[in-house]
């Protein structure tokens, strides 16, 4: 046979072969078709297996049709160590030792769009290599109280901030086949009695503070995956409420995906077939009570779903709503043969890592200008504080990480001090309680002594003789700190480092305070330190960020997500609403009043505004101009402003447009983030930087017409380079 016959027939072949493939299998066809011709292949017993967990962090496929399983895996911030199959204990692997990327409220203080598609790409070249399709992440619930355990896994105070920022982290992880699953939807604002709290709150808050970063996920985003928070709102459960998950999330919005219950979060087999929850997992747990190992088909959406479609009890059309989402998900990501393969652990992700650090650490004051560093004038440096030392990646709930290192920020400082022939001198100064790493069986804490007031009294002796004393403290992820389960007491400093930092302040007053945290922290001293920065849990690279600020090697560009008070009583959510309830509920009766709005409101000056941040060089910002003085119903008005580098190094600076309603017919805040730009300028530089303004950026939700509304009236038009720092204004109206 010629060697042209025997390709023509081999050709054919093939052709034939692959006319006969199942649709599913195929590729080329649109997805839906896909989806269609494998729910009509599966018996109903398969179709009930895909929609529960069948591990801690995997749910079957159906081996029969080739269908894979689902992978999901933690968490916003790095991916988890491999765990046993029923248990949350590592599984021991050596291959999984991953990047800790910064905690999301260090993202969200870059105020740079850039960094959260940066961000995004990474994290999720690391899930793929993992051969994981779901990265549970990211976090996008608003920062409403300072006690919040689990705020540093979200995005700060203001919704525009965080629907702005969690749009590129979604739409790059998704890039490389693996599905967003963000969380917790929704009104997941505490950790205190959290499985069981029902949230009060009217529906201008939900729709105007506690919503938008979610509808942006759902509609820029196009998020494959929401999870479903652990709280309750109108008195049903998160996992599978009728009004979040049904009626908003998938018929309003028109969401795709899967939404994907919290570990355990799932309370009810009739609520969960009918309020919208697709796949369900859980923690140690048969979905009824706890203690029950691999009790997978126990659970509510597994043997009790299935027993009553068998009894006639239920129908199948929400199951096959269900099937559908979970097949559109694995042909959107495992079945996809473009993925890309990913990578992971690697030098560049580090480097992703330390660029994100570096553009979210915020300078809060720098009194006297003594930084940077001058190493001309400054030979001595004691670091003081357990923070420059203690491990950041580990503890904190299911963000915990195993790494494949954690350079400190002592060790940063050291390394760079070295370069520059500086002396740096360590003293703990205070310590906290071991904990046991919570992924490792069996695990024990450390015997770990230490005497408080004998750390304190070294730390102050050998700052006696230091050119700068840096003090290195905060939080750290021991429980009821910034650690998912529990809230904070109060907003102190734990372990006597308030007094620490008043006594080195009275021998010198070179002193600085870095605060690692994901939460504000009250500061009774703060008048008796010139320079204070707050930096983060900055994960993998984080000594080497925080040391290139502090030397000066980068411009700190960073700018507050959220508001610092002075005190609790500063804050809404405790002098209006309540936190954490009564164990029943918590009323959110602040309403829309949460952060700077309500600072606003009621006047009040915060120890650090909302979009505060402060550089080593100066801007000045021109005179705001208008396109237009007159915005008509369907129109847009375009607002400009000169900034200009006046210092001499380079720098970026966050320009934020704030807009105020002059007069409406419900209280409105007095004005509200409507845009940003992060501009970076030479010394010397000048750059316009342009907003445009619709008719969305004017309207607020109507709770009784259920609608949003744009008034037509008087609006202001509000430049500033913080909340409180306002630079210019420029009226408009709305016809």
């Amino acid at each position: 046979m010629k060697l042209k016959s025997f390709l023509g027939l081999a050709l054919l072949a093939a052709t034939s072969a692959f006319a006969n493939t199942p649709v599913y299998l195929d590729a080329t066809k649109p997805i839906e078709e896909r989806v269609e011709d494998a729910l009509a292949r599966m018996t109903t017993e398969e179709k009930v297996a895909i929609i529960h967990a069948q591990s801690k962090f995997s749910s079957p496929g159906v081996p029969r049709l080739g269908i894979p399983e689902n992978w999901m895996t933690d968490g916003p911030h790095g991916i988890r160590q491999e765990v046993l199959w029923d248990e949350w204990q590592g599984a021991g692997w050596t291959s999984d030792s991953c990047t800790a990327f910064p905690a999301l409220t260090a993202l969200a203080a870059s105020w740079n769009p850039e960094m959260s598609a940066l961000y995004g790409k990474s994290i999720g070249e690391e899930a793929r290599y993992r051969n994981k399709n779901v990265l549970l992440g990211p976090g996008c619930n608003i920062y409403r109280t300072p006690l919040n355990g689990r705020n540093f896994e979200y995005m700060g105070e203001d919704p525009y901030l965080a629907s702005r920022m969690v749009v590129p982290y979604i739409q790059e992880v998704q890039k490389v086949g693996v599905a967003a699953c963000v969380k917790h939807f929704a009104l997941n604002n505490q950790e205190i009695n959290r499985g069981v709290i029902n949230v009060i709150v009217d529906d201008r808050a939900l729709r105007e503070i506690y919503l938008p970063a979610f509808e942006a996920a759902v509609k820029e985003g196009g998020a494959w995956a929401i999870m479903g928070a652990y709280n309750k709102y109108k008195g049903q459960h998160c996992c599978h409420n009728q009004y979040l998950l049904n009626d908003i999330l998938k018929k309003e919005w028109g969401f795709d995906g899967v939404v994907v219950s919290d570990w355990g979060g799932v309370h009810d087999t009739k609520e969960a077939i009918t309020n919208g929850l697709d796949m369900e997992f859980g923690s140690w747990t048969d979905g009824m009570r706890f203690g029950a190992s691999n009790a997978y088909d126990k659970y509510y959406l597994a043997q009790p779903y299935l027993q009553l479609i068998k009894e006639g009890k239920v129908g199948t059309k929400e199951l096959d709503d269900k099937v559908r989402r979970v097949l559109r998900l694995t042909f959107r990501t495992t079945m996809n043969p473009n993925r890309p393969y990913g990578s992971f652990a690697t030098e560049e992700h580090a480097m992703a890592a330390r660029t994100i650090a570096q553009e979210g650490i915020v300078m809060l004051k720098n009194d006297n200008n003594f930084f940077p560093i001058d190493t001309k004038r400054v030979k001595r440096i004691l670091v003081v504080g357990e923070n420059a030392e203690h491990r950041m990646t580990i503890g904190g709930g299911s963000s915990s990480l195993k790494v494949k290192y954690e350079l400190s920020p002592l060790k940063g400082i050291l390394a760079r001090a070295k370069e520059a022939g500086v002396e740096v001198v360590y003293k703990t100064g205070y310590a906290s309680p071991a904990v046991a790493e919570q992924d490792v069986k069996g695990a024990v804490a450390p015997e770990k002594i230490f005497d408080l007031d004998q750390l304190r009294a070294e730390a102050v002796e050998a700052a006696k003789d230091a050119d700068l004393v840096i003090f290195i403290g905060g939080l750290n992820k021991n429980d009821g700190q910034d650690c998912e389960g529990n809230d904070r007491k109060d907003m102190s400093l734990p372990y006597g480092q308030d007094r620490v930092i008043e006594e080195i302040a009275a021998v010198n007053k070179n002193l600085a305070v870095v605060i690692i945290s994901g939460n504000a922290v009250a500061m009774p001293w703060v008048d008796k330190v010139p320079t204070i920065f707050e930096a983060w849990y900055n994960g993998t690279e984080a000594g080497s960020a925080l040391a290139s600020i502090l030397f000066g090697d980068v411009n700190p560009s960073g700018k507050l997500p959220f508001t610092f008070p002075v005190k609790l009583d500063d804050v809404a959510a405790h002098k209006l609403g309540e936190h954490p309830g009564d164990g029943v509920n918590v009323r959110y009766n602040e309403s829309i009043f949460v952060g700077y709005r309500y600072a606003d409101k009621e006047k009040i000056r915060p120890l650090f505004p909302f979009g505060h941040g402060l550089s080593y060089t100066t801007f000045e910002y021109g005179k705001p101009t208008i396109d237009s003085k007159t915005m008509t119903a369907d129109g847009k008005v375009t607002v400009s402003v000169d900034v200009k580098n006046t210092g001499s190094r380079t720098g970026k600076e966050v320009v934020q447009l704030y807009v105020a309603d002059k007069k409406a017919s419900l209280a409105r805040p007095v004005k509200e983030l409507k845009g940003f730009d992060k501009v970076e300028l030479a010394p010397g530089e000048t750059k316009t930087v342009t907003f445009t303004i619709d008719k969305k950026a004017l309207s607020f939700y109507d709770d009784k017409r259920q609608e949003w509304i744009a008034e037509p009236g008087k609006f202001e038009a509000i430049i500033g380079a913080s909340a409180t720092d306002i630079k210019g204004k420029v009226a408009f109206e709305l016809k």
